[in-house]
């Protein structure tokens, strides 16, 4: 996909079983329902994507979100899995080759990838050239929740290897609610799922993309809001998502889905009852 000078590709993690009670499995089958935060199988389980997004430019390969980043672990059996470094051989591309790391949120399946470790037990980064970004609200909420009970699904918080980052002083805390990452891509703190949660707004030529992270996590929920259970402040989160959706539909912007099953992005129109559908799915 080109949005103007900027390459975007979709690095497919595969779909995953989110269960209550935290625990993730690969999927084995695939639901009827693709809604994030839908009960759709046995013990109240919701399949979903996984799908970082990697921007290239002359200059810069970034990433959004970094996965779950199983398989790279020393000693895991699933070398041979899809994750965003093997994702990026693909493309020609190394871990080393990553330039930014954008962190939406610190949600453990969003940020779980940053970090793996090593044959002498030590935690690496994953891409050891980047610098990573999130929100100084993000980190700071996400300390305050490890010290009482948490979300179910994938909300839970688990930063032990982010303490690596965050020593080595491989993440830069963002702390206004704009900020301009690389001419043409903007960090926009939007809130909402959690209070430091940051959707990327992509434009080059007079085009235009926007990565919403887990305020937009389907294309399912492009006229619905079911995210109560999952968003810590869903009042705000309803409204930036309204917002951002109508804003993207009048710019005839791309959207990136991180939790779309079929890793898909598009643009939005609108069909005979007034819903927002995609124009043009484009499959990873």
């Amino acid at each position: 996909m080109e949005i103007g000078s900027f390459t975007i590709e979709i690095l497919s993690e595969g779909r995953f079983e989110f269960f209550r009670d935290g625990h993730i499995n690969r999927a084995k089958r695939a639901h009827p329902k693709s809604s994030h935060t839908d009960d759709t199988g046995p013990g109240n389980l919701v399949t979903s994507g996984i799908n970082p997004v990697f921007i290239q430019t002359d200059n810069h390969n970034i990433l959004l979100d970094t996965g779950l980043g199983w398989g790279l672990d020393a000693g895991s059996p699933d070398k041979n899995i899809s994750n965003a470094s093997t994702n990026l051989r693909i493309f020609g591309l190394t871990r080393e080759d990553i330039t930014h790391v954008v962190l939406s949120h610190l949600h453990y399946d969003h940020a779980a990838g940053a970090t793996f470790t090593d044959n002498t037990a030590t935690v690496q980064p994953t891409f050891p050239n980047a610098t990573y970004y999130t929100h100084q609200k993000e980190w700071d909420f996400a300390l305050q929740q490890i010290e009482s009970e948490q979300t179910p699904y994938s909300e839970r918080y688990r930063l032990d290897d982010l303490y690596k980052l965050v020593s080595q002083e491989q993440i830069t805390f963002l702390s206004d609610n704009s900020t301009k990452l690389l001419d043409g891509i903007t960090l926009l703190r939007t809130g909402g799922h959690t209070p430091g949660h940051t959707t990327v707004k992509i434009e080059s030529n007079g085009e235009k993309a926007y990565y919403m992270g887990d305020l937009l996590p389907t294309e399912f929920q492009l006229n619905n809001y079911d995210m109560e259970a999952a968003d810590v402040y869903p009042l705000e989160a309803k409204k930036q998502k309204v917002q951002l959706i109508k804003q993207a539909y009048q710019e005839k912007a791309l959207l990136l889905f991180y939790h779309s099953k079929n890793g898909q992005a598009g643009k939005l129109i609108r069909d005979e009852d007034q819903k927002y559908v995609l124009a043009k799915q484009l499959p990873m």
